[in-house]
């Protein structure tokens, strides 16, 4: 008995020797505020960011994204790959037991019709065996560690998927709604420019108007009516994206009749920026990566070395199968395997281990890099459509104002028509202006949502 606890005494004090190398802190500065931070009263960011654009028809959607895209549910399949990847690198940690049952039986060809016991041989055993590869060196441990990083990586991954989806389902249906109230203020602006045909139609037929001016007027109905078809073009292409980030064709795809005034412009506390590496799941996903390929060093390291492995066996062999179990035996063995000549293998693959690790490193940094600019980007963005916002209601106003006063004006020959065409366009330009700043408002704020992480926060 004395031999198998001096093998398992050396089997664990070598393998105490391994173990991966401790990983430096490889994070770039962050910034001590940020650059274009707002000074108004926020919330917190959320994981439901979504509820705070107030529309439960939205909360519908992103529910519905969650449960039924393709995405999403092929990242939770990389999840469970990785995780089973992770269990497989583990597994040479301990060691390999096996047992196997074996019987035979076997007879000269020249002698089938012989009788003669002696000519017919017939064995029966069992045995039961375990192997261990002692990690020395640590290759072992590190090749499992890498795999527990890839697994979180693989999981950072998913909710880098969910967030990106979440994000591409609020803008979307953001798009859906102002292309729907610009299609409306088409139609209205179409039926404002038909009103003033029918006045200069009416002029023209008594003389008071010319030529000129009917088909001015003809011309402006006519682009307006271009513009509708459009609109309804940008909607349509709208609720198609959105059906396919929901995982169902657009005809199966039904949205209500919220109108886009109604969204909510939601106030959104961005927090410090050194908060950012652990609030974005890209960024510790590139961490991740990044300690795998360390660990992958590591393993590429410890394959230029010795191998040790360890082997314990006890078996019994009997030619009766009554007594294939009362002929006992053990077995010790240990063996020792080192590379002699691979042609520069090894090495190359520890180089390529090493080049890989200066790469997602580089990787890492320019993430964080990225983060930072992608919340001052949402933050600009903010700032100065809000700053736009203060002016865009008095411009639209005013613009409406003026439309219905030289309107007024032609209708009593008080002024030319050049005056109506130019405040119709104005006024036109100015509703559509509206749209699109309350549009990019809202996207600004769901983009700072997806720069700060939505409410994720790193375990």
């Amino acid at each position: 008995m004395k031999p198998r606890f001096s093998l398992l005494t050396i089997c664990l004090l070598l393998n105490a020797c391994g173990g991966p190398a401790p990983r430096s802190d490889n994070a770039t500065p962050a910034p001590a505020h940020w650059q274009f931070e707002t000074q108004y009263s926020a919330q917190q960011t959320s994981v439901l960011w979504w509820q705070r654009f107030g529309s439960a028809e939205l909360d519908r959607l992103i529910e519905q994204a969650r449960v039924d895209s393709h995405d999403l549910a092929a990242a939770l399949a990389r999840v469970r790959q990785a995780r089973a990847t992770a269990v497989i690198a583990g597994a040479p940690l301990l060691p390999q037991v096996t047992l196997g049952l074996n019987g035979s039986r076997s007879q000269l060809l020249n002698n089938r019709d012989n009788a003669d016991s002696d000519n017919d041989s017939k064995s029966y055993g069992a045995n039961l065996s375990a192997s261990y590869e002692v990690d020395f060196w640590g290759g072992v441990a590190a090749a499992r560690d890498s795999a527990v990083q890839s697994l979180r990586a693989s999981e950072y991954d998913r909710a880098t998927v969910e967030l990106t989806l979440l994000g591409g389902v609020a803008d979307q249906y953001a798009r859906t709604l102002s292309a729907r109230e610009q299609e409306a203020i088409a139609g209205l602006n179409l039926s404002n420019a038909r009103r003033v045909l029918a006045l200069v139609q009416t002029r023209y037929d008594s003389g008071s108007a010319t030529a000129l001016e009917l088909a001015q007027q003809k011309s402006l109905v006519a682009s307006q009516e271009r513009q509708l078809p459009l609109v309804r073009q940008q909607a349509g292409e709208s609720l198609i994206t959105l059906a396919a980030l929901l995982g169902q064709p657009v005809q199966s795809l039904r949205i209500g009749a919220q109108p886009f005034s109604s969204l909510s412009w939601p106030s959104i506390d961005a927090g410090v920026p050194s908060e950012l590496l652990r609030r974005r799941p890209d960024i510790a996903r590139a961490e991740a990566q990044l300690a795998a390929a360390q660990a992958d060093v590591e393993v590429a390291r410890a394959a230029l070395l010795p191998k040790l492995t360890l082997g314990v066996g006890l078996g019994s062999e009997s030619t009766q199968a009554a007594d294939a179990l009362r002929t006992p035996f053990y077995t010790l063995s240990a063996g020792l395997l080192a590379p002699v000549f691979n042609n520069g293998r090894l090495r190359a693959e520890r180089d390529r281990a090493t080049a890989r690790q200066e790469e997602l490193l580089e990787s890492y940094r320019g993430a964080i890099v990225n983060g930072f600019a992608d919340v001052e980007k949402a933050l600009n963005s903010i700032s100065g459509l809000d700053q736009q916002r203060r002016w865009q209601d008095e411009e639209l106003k005013q613009a409406q104002r003026a439309f219905e006063i030289a309107q007024s004006r032609y209708q009593a020959g008080a002024e030319d028509l050049l005056t109506v065409l130019e405040t119709q366009r104005t006024l036109y330009a100015a509703q559509d202006q509206n749209v699109q700043l309350r549009l990019s408002r809202v996207q600004a704020s769901i983009a700072l949502y997806k720069a700060l992480g939505g409410g994720w926060q790193a375990q």
